[in-house]
């Protein structure tokens, strides 16, 4: 079940991610990567840091837990009824807190955004315009996280697909606004702000609707305190660092990267949506869906079914996510340049795009290790050490950014998300085990090895092939965008192929074992 749960997470967000390109193509054609460009992904960036720390990070991993826990042990003969009170007691508490502190944050919207762009300040266009875009954009957040409750219902119910969907929503709202929006606002940055917004209101009725078709339509209740509201609340914040320390090194270097030359900002955003697919596709799902899984077979005492799920989760997170991260590094120019370089976006922008990509592919493992890991503590209701983890993470991170920001630029912000991250997963890990809570069995070892066999076979074709076909015989495609699209295609059905073949031939992967994965029941 766990791993028919990942697919099916993961299908979904297969297809946020490819909207997610088309939005991306869209907002490069007509923002380029210039000062208005930064402008607005500062505006994209705050509370898409919410949507991701809440839909996936904070929220879920201190929501379901509890939640999972009153589904198996507070019944009555009318069904789960503590786990709905809970959830509606939640959620009216949780709308509360939001609409107070996005009042307070557009109040002083000005020093929020000389907190988190100081480097717009002494360009006061550039400054206004950031002020009246995140006024704008951070609304979005109420939504998303209303949303985040309604998914980790669902989810903790075993139902993942309408959540995993629902940022489709938010992909099409935005490449929408661009094209609808635009003519009619003072500028696409504009648009896109408005954009944002729409989404917000349109994932939330997304989500209602389909909550209430499972039966869980919840009314808001008067705001309580009660204790489990209280222990809810008091988890959010240090979960959000734990979670989503990846998140929060991403803004830091937003906030360091305002310090240099425009297109800096930008330059990261560009890189980090090419990580995005396969973190979000593989890391997001396996994260959403081992935590109702875990939390379940440790409240039921299961708990060698609980370390399996995590050897299981930590095994198909990697032997996804090598390949994606050694294509990512042997061909940065090829993807940045057939991806984005048109309109507004030049050849010097996806160059210096493409050196950031090269860097945070070094980070991939790492990336997605956290969210096969994180579920581990959240799961038995340990947020404290997370949050310890992930202050000294973030602290390793503005550090190396410091330092490396004067020789290496923008460059050197993305090795200090890269270095944080591994510090990140490796004591995330060495933790679990020497609390005796979890250790790499001997499958995952036995088939590690076979997995990077195997990345090294797909690399050796990917680099061939880009060689061949954007270098030694460039002239063949023509150079037009049908036409580099169709050899970057090319080379992702070779990497594929390559890699599904030498992980099948070094024993990385089998089909029967995919097929026993996909059959197999709940542990519960």
């Amino acid at each position: 079940m766990l791993f028919k749960s990942i697919a099916t997470v993961g299908a979904m967000t297969l297809i946020s991610r490819l909207l997610g390109f088309v939005r991306d193509v869209c907002v490069a054609w007509a923002l380029g990567a210039g000062w208005m460009a930064d402008v607005f992904f500062v505006a994209f960036k705050l509370p898409n840091l919410f949507r991701r720390l809440f839909a996936e990070g904070a929220f879920n991993s201190a929501f379901v837990p509890i939640f999972a826990g009153k589904l198996v042990t507070e019944k009555d003969e009318d069904g789960p009824l503590g786990a709905r009170t809970f959830a509606a007691q939640a959620q009216s508490g949780l709308l509360v807190v939001l609409l107070l502190f996005t009042i307070v944050i557009e109040l002083f919207m000005p020093w929020v955004v000389a907190l988190i762009a100081p480097g717009f300040v002494d360009e006061p266009e550039k400054f206004a315009l950031a002020i009246e875009l995140v006024r704008i954009t951070f609304p979005y957040l109420i939504f998303i996280s209303l949303v985040a409750l309604l998914a980790g219902i669902l989810n903790s119910l075993g139902k993942f697909w309408a959540a995993a969907a629902s940022p489709i929503l938010l992909n099409v709202a935005l490449i929408v606004s661009v094209f609808a929006l635009a003519p009619v606002t003072p500028s696409p940055a504009h648009a896109l702000s408005w954009g944002v917004v729409a989404a917000g209101v349109a994932q939330l009725a997304w989500m209602m609707w389909h909550t209430a078709r499972s039966g869980w339509s919840l009314m808001f209740v008067r705001p309580r305190l009660t204790d489990d509201v209280k222990r809810l609340l008091k988890r959010i914040a240090p979960v959000a660092v734990g979670a989503g320390i990846y998140q929060i090194s991403l803004l830091i270097d937003t906030i360091i990267a305002s310090l240099l030359v425009s297109g800096s900002i930008s330059y990261l955003f560009y890189a980090d949506r090419l990580v995005q697919l396969p973190l979000g596709v593989v890391g997001v799902a396996v994260g959403t869906a081992l935590l109702p899984l875990l939390s379940r077979q440790i409240k039921a005492g299961e708990a060698a079914a609980a370390l399996d799920s995590q050897n299981r989760a930590l095994e198909f997170t990697l032997l996804l996510t090598l390949p994606a991260a050694a294509a990512l590094f042997v061909m940065p120019d090829t993807l940045v340049s057939v991806l984005f370089e048109r309109g507004e976006f030049s050849a010097d922008a996806a160059h210096k795009t493409a050196l950031a990509l090269m860097v945070f592919s070094l980070g991939l493992p790492a990336f997605v290790g956290v969210k096969a890991l994180t579920p581990g503590f959240f799961a038995r209701e340990d947020m404290s050490t997370p949050i310890k983890i992930g202050a000294l993470c973030v602290g390793v991170n503005v550090v190396v950014a410091l330092v490396s920001m004067g020789p290496l630029a923008h460059v050197g912000l993305a090795l200090a998300t890269v270095v944080s991250q591994w510090l990140n997963v490796i004591l995330l890990a060495v933790i679990l085990m020497r609390r005796k809570l979890f250790y790499f069995d001997g499958r995952l070892l036995c088939r590690l090895w076979r997995m990077v066999s195997a990345t090294a076979v797909m690399a050796a074709v990917v680099m061939g092939m880009d060689w061949l076909l954007f270098a030694e015989f460039a002239g063949w495609l023509g150079g037009g965008l049908t036409e580099d699209a169709a050899g970057l295609g090319l080379i992702v059905l070779g990497g594929l192929g390559s890699y599904g073949f030498s992980a099948v031939a070094f024993g990385a992967a089998s089909l029967s074992s995919v097929k026993k994965w996909m059959r197999r029941p709940a542990k519960s």
